[in-house]
């Protein structure tokens, strides 16, 4: 089974866990863009560590990750649905250090986690400390300074799968006090190779056969875009009826193009004509994604 989800629960150790194996789902992602090695494994360890963050949640929206900087990497965003919908795209400028962190990579620049309500409510954000060489790293600290949660994060990704593993600490109570340190050992056994073409059942049984462990029903998890020619027309009016006729009157029609699928919108003067009707205010324009 690919991309697919597998969440288990330890019987005898306080602590729960996650792995994630995207294959069809990522290769579609890389399918819209060429991104340079350094920044497409990036995505996707980036891609993965969200949906396994996700799984935990019990949340009905999205969560967000994104990755804003100065440097050679200026953007990185995923975003997973509660539907275990996924999908993620990158900006980049100039040649990337093969070997550089993802703090070198972004410069000056910041890592934000939202998560974005569907009923329409406040979203929240998290503000991630780039401290760390890697992604798993950097959620890691997080995860602990502002959840309180002993997090562990092994992640890969290649042109082909993107892949990982979390396990959490559970609160004192259940199981053994000494099994977290002995799960976190075993664990750490792993290779990204393995991590990337290895089922989640033969895995489990290769780092955790000495343990009992409970595994929960397996998620699917696809690729989906959630651009449409409804939300861009929204946009525009919110750009407002003068800015789009200046750009109707120069160019012809505006055209806009989705980061995440390469769609592309194109809207004439007899579609905008009645955009404006009853339209609201203007005001900032929203972004398409």
């Amino acid at each position: 089974m690919h991309d697919v989800l597998q969440r288990f629960l330890f019987d005898q150790a306080p602590v729960r866990g996650a792995l994630i194996r995207l294959d069809q789902s990522w290769r579609e992602i890389l399918s819209h863009h060429s991104y340079p090695p350094r920044l497409r494994n990036l995505l996707g360890e980036l891609l993965a560590a969200g949906a396994l963050l996700a799984a935990n949640l019990k949340f009905d929206g999205t969560l967000i990750m994104q990755m804003q900087g100065s440097g050679g990497l200026k953007l990185a965003v995923v975003e997973i649905n509660a539907d275990h919908t996924l999908r993620a795209t990158a900006r980049w400028d100039g040649e990337l250090d093969e070997h550089a962190s993802v703090e070198a990579l972004l410069g000056q620049g910041q890592f934000v986690i939202t998560l974005d309500p569907r009923n329409g409510s406040q979203p929240y954000q998290g503000i991630v400390a780039l401290e760390g060489n890697s992604v798993a790293a950097m959620l890691e600290h997080y995860m602990l300074r502002s959840e309180q949660l002993d997090t562990r994060l092994m992640l890969a990704s290649d042109g082909e799968q993107a892949a990982g593993m979390l396990l959490q600490r559970l609160p004192d109570g259940h199981g053994d006090a000494d099994g977290w340190p002995r799960v976190q050992a075993l664990a750490e056994t792993v290779s990204a190779d393995e991590l990337l073409t290895t089922p989640a059942d033969t895995l489990l049984y290769r780092l955790f056969h000495q343990e009992s462990v409970q595994c929960f029903e397996p998620a699917s998890l696809n690729f989906a875009c959630t651009c449409s020619r409804e939300r861009v027309a929204g946009m525009l009016q919110m750009m407002g009826k003068a800015e789009v006729a200046s750009v109707i009157e120069e160019q012809g029609s505006v055209e806009v193009q989705c980061d995440f699928c390469n769609q592309r919108y194109v809207f004439d003067e007899d579609d905008t004509a009645g955009l404006f009707v009853d339209a609201p205010p203007s005001g900032p324009a929203p972004s398409l994604h």
